[in-house]
C-alpha cells in the first residue's frame, strides 16, 4: 500500500493494478470526497431535518424525541420493507446480521422471516441497499421507527415516507442552508486539499463532477480553498475554479455516466444557466451544468482510462463510472481509519477466528465417505460465535462495514469488484510519487492455495537486488502455502485483498487486464 503511505489510515490500497504516471485526468466528486463533512455533527444535523420534516406530513411530534446514535448505522446495510428488519448481507444475499429496530435477532427468530437466511436482492420493491453516507441517518430513523412498537402503517408506507422526506431535505436545500450557515462546525477545512490539486494539475488535468447545483459548490469549495487568513503577507486567495481545467454541476449521477443531460454554461455571476446547450471549446475557469461522461473525456481529450475518478458512491460514482465508461476508480472510504485502527488493534480475534477454523477443518482431515465417525464440533461452533460477536462489537453496534467474523459484506465485495484502488481519504496521494505503480497483490484461489511452490534458483550472476527479490518472493510464498495448508472450510481468508494486516511487500505478478493496466 505504500511508499510513505504505509499500510495504514495514510495508505491506499489496491484491488487492481494501476500505473499513476498512466493517468492524464484527475476527476473528483464533492460531497464527502473533496468535501468531507465532519461526523457525527452532519449526521445529527440530517437526522434532525428529518423528523421536523416527518412532523410536518402529520408523524406524531414524538418522534423528534429520537437521537442519532453514531454507534449504530453503518454503510451497506439492506432495509426489508416487509418486515421492517434491516439486514447486513454478502454478496450472494446471505443473512449476516438481522434487526429490527435497535434489536438483534437470533436463531429462530432469524428463521421466522427467512426461513432459508437469504434474501433475493433483485426483488427492488422489498429489498433497498443503503450504500452512501447520506445515507446513514435515514437507516438510524428505519430502526427508530420499526423499533417504536406503535407504528401506524405498514413498513413498506414508512419507508415511501422516509425516503420521500429525505429528498426533500436534500432538494428543497434546508440542509444545505443549515450547512452553510455554520460551515466550521459541518465542514472539514485542510490546507492539503488545494496542495494536492495543484500537484495534480503539474502532471494531468482535473476535473469536478457533482450533483450539487452551482450556489452551494461554489460556497462550499470557496471556503475549503480560502486560507487567506493564514496568509502573512496579504496575498488574495487564488479563485478555487483556477484549480480545476473542468467543473460540472447538477450532473445528476448515475445518469451522468450514460445518456446524460443537457449541457449548459453556468453564469457564476448571478449562479443561472445561460440559454442554448453548450457547443464551444472548454474555456478556463468556467462552470457547466448537466451533461455527461461522453463529454467529459470530448473537453478534456481523454479516453476513459485515461481518467482516475474519485468519489463516496459506490454506485453513483465507482460502479457507473467504471462498467459504462471504463474510468479507473478511487473510492473514498472515511470509516477505513477506524477500522483499520480495530484491525491493529484487535488483530488477536481474527487470527483466533482463522485458528479455529483451521483447527475445525483438521478434525475432518482423516474421515471419508466411509467414516461413520461424527466429531462433536458444537464447543467449536459456539467459540466461533462468540469471538465473531466480539470482533463485531469493536467496530460498533453493526459490526464493521466489510465483514462479519472471516465472511465478507455485500460492500466489501462491490468494493473490491469495481473500486480500483481505495483509502480513507484521496489526500492519501500526498504521500505517492505521481510515478507510482499501484501493484495488486496476488490472490490464490482456493485449490491454489494448497499447492507449495519449491524454491527457484536464480542463477550464477545473478544481481543482489535479483537475489533480494527471490529470497522474498520464497519468503512470502512459503508463508501463504503454511497459513492456508490445511484444508478449510470455506475459501481461505489470508489471500482476500482485504486482509488488511497483511503486508506482501512487492506483490507477485498478474496477468490479463490487470498486467496492462499495471505495466511500468
Amino acid at each position: 500500500a505504500a511508499p510513505g503511505g504505509g499500510g495504514g489510515a495514510r495508505g491506499i490500497f489496491v484491488n487492481r493494478s494501476l500505473a499513476l504516471e498512466k493517468i492524464k485526468c484527475f476527476g473528483f466528486d464533492m460531497d464527502y470526497t473533496l468535501a468531507m463533512y465532519k461526523s457525527p455533527a452532519y449526521e445529527e444535523l440530517g437526522f434532525r431535518l428529518l423528523l421536523e420534516h416527518l412532523v410536518s406530513i402529520g408523524y406524531p411530534h414524538e418522534i423528534l424525541a429520537y437521537k442519532y446514535d453514531p454507534t449504530f448505522p453503518t454503510r451497506g446495510l439492506v432495509f426489508d420493507a416487509l418486515y421492517g428488519n434491516l439486514l447486513k448481507v454478502d454478496s450472494h444475499g446471505n443473512l449476516l446480521v438481522c434487526a429490527h429496530g435497535f434489536r438483534f435477532l437470533r436463531g429462530a427468530e432469524i428463521l421466522h422471516y427467512y426461513p432459508n437466511k437469504f434474501i433475493q436482492r433483485d426483488d427492488m420493491k422489498r429489498f433497498h441497499i443503503l450504500n452512501t453516507l447520506f445515507n446513514l441517518t435515514e437507516t438510524h430513523l428505519y430502526a427508530s421507527e420499526c423499533g417504536h412498537g406503535n407504528l401506524f402503517m405498514s413498513f413498506r408506507s414508512m419507508f415511501q415516507d422516509v425516503r420521500e422526506a429525505m429528498d426533500q431535505v436534500h432538494l428543497s436545500g434546508c440542509l444545505k442552508e443549515k450547512t452553510l450557515e455554520n460551515l466550521e462546525k459541518y465542514v472539514v477545512k485542510d490546507p492539503r486539499v488545494p496542495l494536492l490539486l495543484s500537484r495534480m494539475r503539474e502532471v494531468g488535468k482535473v476535473f469536478l463532477a457533482t450533483n450539487s447545483d452551482y450556489n452551494y459548490t461554489d460556497a462550499i469549495m470557496s471556503y475549503l480553498f480560502d486560507f487567506s487568513d493564514e496568509d502573512e503577507t496579504g496575498t488574495p486567495p487564488r479563485p478555487w475554479r483556477s484549480y480545476f481545467d473542468l467543473i460540472v454541476v447538477d450532473t445528476r449521477k448515475p445518469l451522468f455516466f450514460a445518456e446524460g443531460t443537457v449541457l449548459r454554461q453556468v453564469n457564476t455571476d448571478t449562479g443561472k444557466l445561460r440559454i442554448g446547450t453548450y457547443t464551444g471549446p472548454l474555456q478556463h475557469c468556467a462552470v457547466y451544468s448537466g451533461g455527461s461522461s461522453d463529454l467529459v473525456c470530448d473537453l478534456l481529450g481523454v479516453k476513459g482510462k485515461d481518467i482516475l475518478y474519485m468519489g463516496d458512491h459506490i454506485f453513483g460514482d465507482i460502479l457507473k463510472s467504471k462498467k459504462r465508461q471504463g474510468w479507473r476508480t478511487f473510492l473514498v472510504v472515511p470509516e477505513l481509519a477506524h477500522e483499520l485502527q480495530v484491525w491493529t488493534e484487535k488483530s488477536e480475534l481474527f487470527e483466533e477466528l482463522r485458528s479455529l477454523d483451521l483447527f475445525l477443518a483438521e478434525l475432518y482431515q482423516h474421515l471419508d465417505s466411509g467414516s461413520s465417525e461424527r466429531p462433536d464440533i458444537s464447543s467449536i461452533k459456539r467459540r466461533i460465535q462468540k469471538v465473531t460477536h466480539e470482533m463485531d462489537m469493536c467496530y460498533g453496534k453493526m459490526g464493521s462495514l466489510f465483514r462479519c467474523g472471516s465472511r465478507q459484506t455485500l460492500f466489501a465485495s462491490q468494493l473490491m469488484r469495481y473500486a480500483d484502488l481505495y483509502a480513507a481519504s484521496f489526500l492519501n496521494f500526498l504521500y505517492y510519487p505521481f510515478s507510482y505503480l499501484f501493484r495488486a497483490p496476488s490472490v490464490l484461489m482456493a485449490h491454489e492455495s494448497t499447492v507449495e511452490h519449491g524454491p527457484v534458483d536464480a542463477g550464477e550472476g545473478s544481481t543482489a537486488l535479483e537475489l533480494q527479490l527471490e529470497q522474498h518472493s520464497q519468503q512470502v510464498g512459503a508463508e501463504l502455502w503454511h497459513r492456508s495448508r490445511a484444508p478449510s472450510t470455506h475459501s481461505p481468508v489470508l489471500t482476500e485483498p482485504l486482509c488488511l494486516s497483511q503486508d506482501l511487500g512487492l506483490p507477485q505478478d498478474s496477468s490479463g487486464e490487470e498486467e496492462e493496466d499495471g505495466e511500468a
